[in-house]
This record gives structure tokens, C-alpha cells and sequence, in this order.
């Protein structure tokens, strides 16, 4: 594992094969001075989708990771510890009525971004969100089509392979998923129990695990390390899906490459980006550059490549430029059961119910969310007794002595976008002499009614499945938000397309294009935004509307 943190992996015409203990897969490499069509900065939800979807139209690309590559198979460990590698922990500064945590919950850093940790649930956006202004009369549109985003929807669910219901209650008219789905743990039984009681709907969660072999990969053996990271490769991240697939299409992948700057010509464009690897400064000549660092390094990186014609950060006349960060309200509900449940074995969240997403009625909030049974792992359990309720010592040792008699659920909430909760650029630098970023957020009152209306109907549908001695616990989760796509130059950073109003050779492609945050994780939105990102700029090539080099596509073999 040292090697991984040390010293890139993938160069000199391989990249590791996943797949494989100790194996190795050709790797087209670029020279610092050879001018590629795209130079992609990020390879987690957003950026190693892009890479795979433009690699595969035939451009020349290379995809840029601060973090190491991994070798699921040999680097991962089923120990709580050891794992934390793979968080983004770099410093940073977070403040506001309501502090962000920052880390394990919301930042990956290594190739394949946060999905190499993710919980996998592979949800959809309802599709009044995409319209939340003009349909629901709140927040605001999105630049993009909901009838359109169902085919982009289909294609990352068929990469991930999600394995889902026959019939998902809230889509009723959506085709079946691509795996079958799996069987319910005890934790989700006792989802699935309150909830009827309470007389809503429930169901399997459609998760990016798989239930069936695939290749080389393995089905679940629900080990129940998911969130921190899966040493079979059945979990279905970026790492293991789109990352393998780029390399072959010819994308070229540059882990523990971190990007500090990208350059601008006195005429306004993006001609590549000063980049730090082995040691020393390199710069590699593009003809665009995609930013796809996620909600906090997306930003950071555009406000510290501010230069004399843009003085106040690329792509940031509108002044939107880390504004508007969202986060889901996370709390959670947990009570003792009396049936031993022994919630670590299986995914963490086998059974959900979006009945607050989908339901306008009975509320005195604008939004929703959804809540899923729960699996921590006891390194992360005893933490949140010890954060949540102050116990130590002995009286923390005798509840851990229940822990197999727990279950819980959590929420995944919408919070509403605020100018006020944003990125900006602290005096204080990292390592590499770069201004990290300090991150301001509070809630709304709207988001602190729905908040308490979840923890509310939480507690009482636990109560419902027999759940005593109840612990809330507060909690967020995801990044979205910071450099919002929109309609117009005056109050967004890119159009519908993910290009930058102001550099037209200057894309973004991730988390922080969200206009609004949605009740649902974020991953499989980002990937079927990036799918739709990947062929606009494919459409827009072949009408000649772009700076490109001949392209030939490049077929998989698999």
C-alpha cells in the first residue's frame, strides 16, 4: 500500500489492473508537451465518466487524481483504521451557523473520487426537481431536461450494474434494473416493518453492488466494509467501471497528479494546467480542461488560478463561484432492539422508503427526503455514541455490549441553495504552497423544518417496528452545489452543457454543477449528468464547434 501513496502507479504505458493481484494493463501515455483535446481534472463520479465517455468518441485524454491508484484487491482491508486512506483529510477550514464535517462523509481522494467509498445507493432524481421552481415553486430550474436525463440515467445504471426491484414504487413505469435485487439483512427487515405499520411504502434499495457475477468481478458476500472500501470489487465504483474502460478507449489516468492552476492566454482560453507529480511543477498543454474536483476542489481551483483578465477566479464574473454549496441533512435515529439484528452484515442500507420525496402534502416544508435502514461498522458506532450522547470509559464499553441488537435509519435530506454557505480561498496554504479552502454553511429555517419533520417521522416509524431507548443523532453527508449550472451568465457559472460562461474552453463536469441538491444521493446524478455532458461535447465537435484534433473512435473489446 506505501507504494500507492508514494509513488504513481499509473506512467510508462500501464496503468494496475484492477481485476488482477499485481497485474497491469496498457496505458496510452501523452507527453507534458503534446496538446491533448482534454485534460480532465477529478476521476470520481464526474470526472471519470467524462473521461470514459470522451476517450471512447475518439479524443485525445488525460484525467488528472491528487490521490493514489488503488488495487482494490491487495490495498483494501476489512479494518476501520487502516481505511481512513482513503478520505480526502488534506486541511481545511469550515465554519458558519453550522459547520460542515468534513472527510469520510462527503470526500474521496484517490482515482474513482468518492464512489471508491460510497454506500452505492443508485437513486434517481425525481423529476419535478429538475423544474423545482417552475413545478414545485421552490429553489431553482435546472438547465437540463428530465425527460432527456432518463436515457443518461439508464446508461450509468447499465455501467454500474445497480441491482433494484422488479417494480421501484416510486417509478412504477421504469424499466427493471440491471441486476436482480438483494436479499433484505435484518436491519432493512426492520425498515420494512415500520414502515408498513406506518402505512407508506418501502423498498429494496437499488444499489451499485453486485448480485450476480460480472467479469472478473465478484457478487456481494456482504462483508459489510462498504463504506470503506470494498476489497472484492463488487462494489461498483468509478474505480472498478468507467476508470478501466477510459484506459482501454485510450484515456490516459495520472494519479497522485495534483492539479494547482490552469493556465489562461491573454485571449481569454484555457491552454492546460500546472500540475504537481513526482516531486516537481509540470505543466501539460491542453486544448480544454474539464474541472471535475467536486464541490470544494472545483472551486478552490478556480478562484486560485485567478490571473490578470480574471482577477477574481476563472469562470467567476457572475461572482457564483463556491456559492450555493448544498449538503443532505444526514441525522439519524437509532434505537435497540430485542431480536439480535447484527446490522454490519450486508450493504448499510438495504431497504429505503422515498414516501417524503415523492409526497407534497402534510408538510410545512418545501423539498424532501428519503430514509434507509443502517449498518455501521463498530469503530464508526462507537464514535457516534461518543460524539452523540458524551458516554465514555465504562458506560460507553456497556452499550457497545448491545451493538448487535441495534438498527437505525438515516435521512438523506434536501437543503435549500444559499448564496451565504460557500467556498472561498483562506491566506493559509497547503504543502504545495496552494490557499486552501475555508468553507462557510448554516441551514435555513426551511431546511430545520424538514429536518425535524424527518427525525419526527423517523423515530415514530422505528417505534413503530418495536425500537426502544431511541438516540438522535446530527449528521450531513455529500457535497453539491459551488459552481451551479443555469440559464444565464448573470447567476451561474456554465451553461446546461457544463461549459464556463466566461472561458469557452473551460468546462466543469461534477457534484457542484447542481443547482439544487435533491433528496437522493448525489453519484448516479452526477454520472448521468456527465454522460449528457460527454455527448454534447460530441455533438458539438462534429459540428465543428469545438477545437479539436481529428478524432478516431476507439471500440471496446469488451
Amino acid at each position: 500500500m506505501s507504494d500507492a501513496l508514494d509513488t504513481p502507479r499509473a506512467r510508462d504505458g500501464r496503468a494496475p489492473d484492477v481485476f488482477r493481484p499485481g497485474g497491469w494493463v496498457p496505458m496510452r501515455c501523452y507527453a507534458d508537451d503534446e496538446e491533448v483535446d482534454f485534460a480532465i481534472v477529478g476521476t470520481g463520479a464526474g470526472g471519470g465518466t467524462l473521461a470514459y465517455k470522451l476517450a471512447i468518441a475518439g479524443f485525445r485524454v488525460v484525467a488528472f487524481d491528487a490521490g493514489p491508484f488503488w488495487r482494490p484487491l491487495e490495498d483494501f482491508a476489512s479494518d476501520e483504521e487502516e481505511q481512513q486512506k482513503l478520505y480526502w483529510s488534506d486541511e481545511r477550514i469550515t465554519g458558519g451557523d453550522d459547520p460542515i464535517e468534513l472527510g469520510s462523509n462527503n470526500s474521496g481522494k484517490g482515482v474513482g473520487g468518492s464512489t471508491v467509498h460510497f454506500t452505492m445507493l443508485a437513486l434517481r432524481a425525481r423529476p419535478e426537481w429538475l423544474k423545482s421552481r417552475t413545478q414545485l415553486g421552490y429553489g431553482v430550474d435546472w438547465p437540463v431536461n428530465a425527460t432527456e436525463m432518463t436515457r443518461y440515467y439508464r446508461e450509468a445504471e447499465e455501467m454500474l450494474q445497480v441491482a433494484g426491484p422488479l417494480s421501484y414504487p416510486w417509478d412504477p413505469s421504469r424499466p427493471r434494473y440491471p441486476r436482480r435485487p438483494h436479499e433484505l439483512n435484518a436491519p432493512a427487515t426492520v425498515l420494512a416493518r415500520g414502515c408498513d405499520r406506518m402505512g407508506i411504502p418501502w423498498s429494496p434499495t437499488p444499489i451499485a453492488t453486485l448480485s450476480s457475477p460480472r467479469d472478473l468481478a465478484h457478487p456481494c458476500v456482504y462483508r459489510g466494509f462498504c463504506v470503506i472500501g470494498c476489497s472484492t470489487n463488487a462494489k461498483q465504483s468509478v474505480l472498478v467501471t468507467w476508470i478501466p474502460r477510459a484506459i482501454e478507449a485510450g484515456a490516459e489516468v495520472r494519479d497522485l497528479a495534483t492539479v494547482g492552476r490552469i493556465e489562461v492566454s491573454p485571449g481569454g482560453r484555457a491552454t492546460g494546467v500546472h500540475y504537481h507529480r513526482s516531486g516537481r511543477w509540470r505543466f501539460q498543454r491542453a486544448r480544454h480542461v474539464v474541472v471535475a474536483g467536486y464541490s470544494i476542489e472545483t472551486p478552490r481551483l478556480l478562484l486560485n488560478s485567478a490571473c490578470p483578465q480574471f482577477p477574481d477566479g476563472l469562470a467567476n464574473r457572475s461572482g457564483m463561484v463556491g456559492k450555493c454549496l448544498m449538503v443532505h441533512a444526514n441525522n439519524g435515529v437509532f434505537g435497540e432492539m430485542e431480536e439480535e439484528i447484527r446490522w454490519y452484515k450486508g450493504p448499510p442500507s438495504l431497504a429505503i422508503t422515498e414516501h417524503w420525496n415523492y409526497t407534497d402534502v402534510g408538510k410545512d416544508f418545501h423539498g424532501g427526503y428519503l430514509f434507509g435502514s443502517q449498518g455501521p461498522l463498530i469503530q464508526g458506532w462507537a464514535q457516534t455514541l461518543a460524539t452523540t450522547t458524551g458516554v465514555w470509559g465504562m458506560r460507553l464499553r456497556d452499550q457497545m455490549t448491545r451493538y448487535n441488537h441495534m438498527a437505525g435509519f438515516k435521512m438523506v435530506g434536501e437543503v435549500e441553495p444559499q448564496e451565504r454557505n460557500r467556498v472561498e480561498l483562506d491566506d493559509e496554504v497547503d504543502a504545495l504552497g496552494l490557499k486552501i479552502p475555508r468553507v462557510t454553511f448554516g441551514y435555513s429555517e426551511n431546511d430545520k423544518r424538514l429536518i425535524a419533520h424527518a427525525v419526527r417521522f423517523m423515530r415514530d416509524t422505528l417505534e413503530a417496528a418495536d425500537g426502544r431507548n431511541l438516540m438522535i443523532q446530527e449528521d450531513t453527508a455529500h457535497l453539491m452545489g459551488g459552481c451551479r449550472m443555469g440559464f444565464s451568465p448573470s447567476d451561474s457559472v456554465t451553461d446546461g452543457d457544463g461549459r464556463t460562461w466566461d472561458i469557452p474552453n473551460l468546462w466543469i463536469c461534477d457534484g457542484s454543477l447542481f443547482p439544487t441538491g435533491t433528496g437522493v444521493n448525489p453519484s448516479l446524478t452526477i454520472m448521468a449528468v456527465a454522460c449528457r455532458i460527454g455527448d454534447r461535447i460530441v455533438a458539438s465537435a462534429r459540428c465543428g464547434e469545438l477545437d479539436v484534433r481529428a478524432r478516431t473512435p476507439a471500440p471496446l473489446s469488451g
